[in-house]
């Protein structure tokens, strides 16, 4: 394939062609066979549920497995963050943002050679040395071969897909003598668009080919001696969905119409709330779901914490939104949606600290392009009424407060609260908590003078509000502030004050996250038994809540605590506990906090290469917030005492090679050298299938397995290793379990050590 030729060798690639031609299954077929081209991975960047062309970096991000926690990131730092990396990224839908994904492809070829980018769009993105392929639509039988014979009509793409696609359909069905000319004409009036093929295939559960292709061309004559406008391949979708239309009962069109609120996809209970009423009963809508299922307008995509899943194709979704808006009923649906993932947002606000956490965590991954929809319909001035501003959108965005955070979308978070408090100025409650919510994000972005600035707006609108738990609130985050400038005994009054109202108003996530500060500060000034005793406290809570997020923090607090009171023993202990955790939901920037005591207990322990290599596998993580312990700038002196430390025992070169090693490494492998398992993965139970070393052989794994190993070594969870290999992630899932059963291993870190030992003939510092 001549594009898979040109891909490794051009620096940005873009498949251009009309909607339905193809485009995104060409760029993954490519990308699929280009996987071990590129050490570094191939990345999907999914831009057609993207609305605002801002957020294109950190969406990118996101298919990048980053978690964006800095006010910097844009498309120049992401550009950075991958300088050194050889992958291929695939920007696929970009013609609605064609500046946004011009601007990131060119940050990307500016600063990063090993980087390749393959775009699809439906017109260039205009950049120098841009290599532009048309799509062209699957090969098609001419005019005057419509009455060949069925072997030579397997010599087109159009052909052949119908046929396999028509198999799936209709199981009997088979190309013979007596429906070969029909299909021929179908595939030819459908002028190889796949989209159409694949539409027009399902109708053989119930149509013969010679129908199908005569109610084609009665509808699809009906367009063009019309008024429709656009290409003739364009109209023959449009004709090929009005027939799918009118083969819907109406109640399976009205559902069509009104799921087409919804983005990326969503439940049946979504669907429920959102789409009953106004004539569609609610014990109706699964029914009609699974009618529209079965007639191919619906996919059913998996499960949810509900139930079953579904999503519409991204051109099946527009068919319906355009008939959503001439049926008069936009405004109400999208007000219900709107409505519906508010209630959503709050009940997943009562889940952190919880034994439900890391579910909630999955569920908003899964629906943030909804909440996106249902905060851009804020955006647009939807309020109450239509009569004022929209207190809704401050009320949403503000319910999401820890879950920015939790999903790793700091700044989207403080963009869309800025945004709705430029547009949304009375004294409301929702104004109040919205301050407090990005208030507590720019902090976290380490943006201290506007994080101060609204903090304060909080505080005197809560006062005035009598709202306790915005008053809460402010005392807390101020305290993360004074922290975070080092003054330690004004963040001690602070978050004293905070405990006590948390406390009093039963708020679980305040009190939780004011513990664990409270303790680190006490510890710094000093009283280390006031300090085990708040840790105590916050232990107790998570144990109580059966949080393994809030235990991770913990932990990690009373490391810190413990190497302040002296400890080691037990402040690496309580850091390898905390690195469990937190890597067991592959939180990154969590564990890197602990994998910070690790690096201090070493240095004072004079292990200076072991320190080296940890403060260099901890560059790649701290890269991302953009300083080292963020939040916590008061600890960082323990950062630069143990790498001036360290330089000082080593040597500057011996420094820099081991700290150098540390960066290259992959982040599972650098938990497993962190938490010493290495020795663990070589001395596995042996067996037919283990390896017989450290350097040993593993013959059993199939190439694909051993492709997987090394994405593992590289930190990558099953989600992200699909994205990588173009699979599903349950199939990602299975290969990493064949490898642990075939080598004897019971974690993903010592799959990453033994890989990493196989991989290179250089070795890390010793554990």
């Amino acid at each position: 394939m001549a594009i898979k030729r040109l891909v490794p060798q051009a620096r940005l690639v873009t498949l251009i062609g009309v909607g339905g031609v193809g485009k995104t299954r060409l760029a993954q077929r490519v990308a699929g066979d280009l996987r071990r081209t590129f050490p570094d991975g191939v990345w999907l960047v999914e831009l057609a549920a993207l609305r605002d062309p801002a957020l294109i970096a950190q969406v990118a991000a996101a298919a990048l497995g980053l978690r964006d926690r800095s006010a910097a990131w844009n498309v120049d730092t992401l550009a950075e963050h991958v300088a050194d990396r050889r992958l291929l990224m695939v920007l696929d839908n970009c013609e609605h943002l064609l500046e946004a994904s011009a601007g990131l492809a060119a940050a990307l070829l500016r600063t990063s050679p090993g980087v390749r980018v393959l775009a699809t769009s439906r017109q260039p993105l205009g950049l120098p040395g841009e290599h532009v392929v048309a799509v062209a639509p699957l090969s098609v039988p001419a005019a005057g071969q419509a009455a060949a014979a069925p072997a030579d009509l397997t010599r087109y793409e159009a052909v052949n897909l119908f046929v396999e696609r028509a198999t799936a359909a209709a199981p009997g069905f088979t190309l013979d003598d007596h429906n070969a000319e029909a299909v021929a004409r179908l595939c030819s009036r459908l002028e190889g668009l796949p989209l159409g093929i694949e539409l027009a295939a399902v109708k053989m559960r119930a149509l013969t080919p010679q129908q199908i292709v005569e109610r084609l061309d009665e509808r699809y004559g009906l367009l063009r001696t019309g008024t429709a406008v656009g290409e003739p391949r364009q109209q023959t979708l449009e004709a090929l969905f009005d027939w799918s239309h009118a083969l819907c009962s109406p109640d399976e069109r009205r559902l069509w119409a009104r799921v087409s609120v919804f983005t990326g996809g969503f439940g049946l209970q979504a669907a429920e709330d959102v789409c009953s009423g106004d004539g569609l009963d609610r014990d109706r809508v699964a029914g009609l779901l699974s009618a529209l299922v079965d007639k191919s307008i619906v996919a059913r995509v998996g499960e949810d914490g509900d139930g079953s899943r579904y999503r519409l194709l991204d051109m099946i979704r527009d068919y319906g939104r355009r008939r959503l808006a001439g049926s008069g009923e936009e405004e109400r649906l999208r007000r219900r949606h709107r409505d519906h993932y508010q209630r959503l947002a709050e009940r997943i606000a009562d889940q952190w600290f919880t034994a439900e956490e890391v579910a909630a965590v999955h569920r908003l991954q899964a629906e943030f392009p909804n909440l996106r929809a249902a905060l851009d319909f804020s955006a647009d001035g939807h309020g109450p009424g239509q009569d004022g501003p929209d207190h809704a959108g401050l009320r949403l965005a503000a319910s999401l407060w820890f879950g920015w955070r939790a999903v790793g979308l700091v700044r989207e978070g403080r963009r869309r609260l800025d945004l709705l408090l430029a547009a949304d100025r009375s004294p409301t409650p929702e104004r109040a908590r919205a301050l407090v919510a990005a208030g507590w994000l720019a902090g976290i972005q380490e943006d201290h003078a506007s994080a101060a600035a609204m903090l304060e707006e909080a505080r005197a609108l809560g006062t005035r509000l009598r709202d306790e738990w915005v008053l809460a609130h402010v005392a807390q985050f101020t305290g993360h502030l004074a922290m975070a400038e080092g003054d330690v005994a004004g963040a001690a009054e602070l978050l004293e004050r905070a405990q006590a109202a948390h406390s009093a108003a039963g708020d679980r996530v305040g009190l939780a996250i004011t513990l664990v500060r409270r303790g680190l500060v006490v510890a710094e000034l000093g009283d280390i038994g006031r300090a085990c005793a708040l840790a105590e406290e916050f232990q107790t809570l998570a144990e109580r809540n059966s949080s393994r997020r809030l235990e991770a923090y913990g932990r990690w607090a009373l490391s810190v605590i413990m190497w302040l009171a002296g400890d080691p023993g037990r402040a690496d202990a309580e850091a390898r506990h905390s690195i469990r955790l937190h890597w067991a939901d592959d939180d990154q920037l969590g564990a890197a906090y602990g994998l910070e005591v690790l690096a201090w207990i070493a240095a004072e322990e004079r292990r200076a290469e072991r320190a080296a290599f940890l403060l260099g596998g901890l560059q790649q993580l701290w890269q991302r917030p953009g300083t080292p312990l963020a939040g916590h700038a008061y600890l960082a002196v323990h950062h630069r005492n143990c790498r001036d430390g360290a330089r000082d025992a080593l040597g500057g070169a011996a420094f820099d090679r081991a700290f150098a090693q540390g960066g290259r490494c992959g982040h599972d492998a650098l938990m497993a050298y962190a938490l010493e398992e290495p020795r663990q993965a070589a001395a596995a139970p042996s067996g037919p299938s283990a390896p017989s070393g450290p350097a040993g052989a593993a013959p059993e794994l199939t190439p694909r397995e051993r492709e997987v190993a090394r994405l593992v070594a590289q930190g990558m969870t099953n989600k992200r290793i699909a994205a990588a290999l173009v699979i599903a992630p349950r199939t990602a899932e299975g290969h990493v379990e064949h490898i642990l059963t075939k080598l004897g291993f019971t974690s993903r870190a010592q799959i990453a050590a033994w890989y990493t030992e196989q991989a290179t003939a250089s070795h890390a510092p010793s554990a």
